[in-house]
């Protein structure tokens, strides 16, 4: 695989690999998929104002999410039965994640048990959760204990997913046999959440709270008056609603709901450290990616997703360097021009 050059190059590799009806799982969205393609879209027309004069021969792109130190803000989002890409399953993922030091969020969907995962080695790994609508919070207790034991250092608690989006890929393909890849999910019924079911997580657990799902100002205060540690702007890989805001439009109004009071963090669309550079420009605090790691594991395994992380880190490396910034902290709103912005003033000399 010394020919790919950028992690896009690695569907190409995973559609002729995979059987179609897995393929079909992995890459397609909602209905008519506009969002699934906006989440992309949305990246060209942000544009960047570079600044020059500056000596960025040294470029720091450590970050702290939750207070764990990690090397880039670069995190992989959950993504449900990964033994369909390749037999190393969610193993291959974690370990790739911990050697470029960064987050993993596993989900509860996955062919390896949070004990399997954590066998892996060292790492900061995260849970996704569900809250299904029996609302059986002993089935849920269990799972957030087990993962609290295996030494996930958080919840991703996925609020958007009051019903199974209409997925029509799925439907022609005819997915429940994809059921068998399964590991520790007990029920995939409906899931809805409301700020009652993260304060009552709180009593049953010290892991901080991400709440994943949101896209508006209103959800986004919502959470925070929940007591959620966090948010990830996401439309679910726009495998829910189709016509939604691509996240990276989403997001600034996230942030400003939020008045610096949470972390945001992005998921979707992700491709380029360029895109990553524009999130954060934005206010995000990080960006998880997802789509690229399950193709780059069907195309290399873990070799692949390797390779994924260091490419979308040297892209965001080079980007930084380009845009005069010598950490993530000077990465300001003033570093990028978007269609919504208000005339810009220049200052005279």
């Amino acid at each position: 695989m010394d020919h790919i050059t950028n992690v896009m190059e690695y569907e190409a590799i995973a559609k002729e690999k995979l059987p179609k009806m897995i393929y079909d799982y992995y890459a397609s969205g909602a209905e008519d998929q506009w969002t699934l393609q906006e989440n992309r879209n949305a990246f060209s027309r942000i544009l960047f104002r570079p600044r020059i004069l500056v000596d960025v021969s040294n470029i720091d792109m450590t970050t702290t999410v939750l207070g764990f130190k990690i090397a880039m803000p670069i995190m992989i989002a959950p993504m449900a039965m990964q033994k369909m890409a390749h037999h190393e399953v969610e193993y291959a993922t974690a370990r790739a994640t911990s050697a470029a030091g960064t987050i993993m969020i596993l989900s509860p969907w996955a062919t390896s048990s949070v004990e399997e995962v954590a066998s892996t080695g060292p790492g900061i790994r995260f849970f996704q959760l569900y809250i299904y609508v029996h609302k059986d919070r002993n089935v849920i207790a269990q799972l957030v204990r087990r993962a609290e034991r295996a030494g996930f250092k958080a919840i991703a608690l996925t609020v958007d997913y009051p019903r199974l989006g209409r997925r029509e890929a799925d439907i022609k393909n005819r997915p429940m046999t994809l059921t068998s890849f399964v590991c520790c999910q007990p029920n995939r019924s409906v899931s809805y959440v409301e700020g009652e079911d993260v304060k009552w997580l709180q009593t049953i657990t010290s892991l901080p709270i991400l709440v994943k799902g949101v896209l508006t100002a209103e959800d986004a205060r919502l959470a925070v008056q929940a007591g959620a540690a966090g948010i990830i702007v996401s439309n679910h890989g726009a495998r829910q609603l189709d016509f939604v805001p691509a996240t990276i439009l989403a997001v600034e109004e996230v942030v400003k709901a939020v008045q610096g009071q949470v972390p945001v963090f992005l998921d979707g669309g992700i491709r380029r450290g360029t895109d990553v550079f524009k999130a954060l420009a934005l206010g995000a605090s990080g960006v998880f990616i997802g789509k690229p790691v399950v193709f780059a594991l069907a195309a290399d395994g873990e070799a692949g997703v390797r390779k994924v992380l260091q490419m979308l880190h040297d892209e965001l490396e080079l980007t930084m360097a380009l845009s005069g910034c010598r950490s993530l902290n000077e990465i300001t709103r003033d570093h990028i021009v978007t269609s919504w912005d208000a005339p810009r003033v220049v200052p005279k000399l």
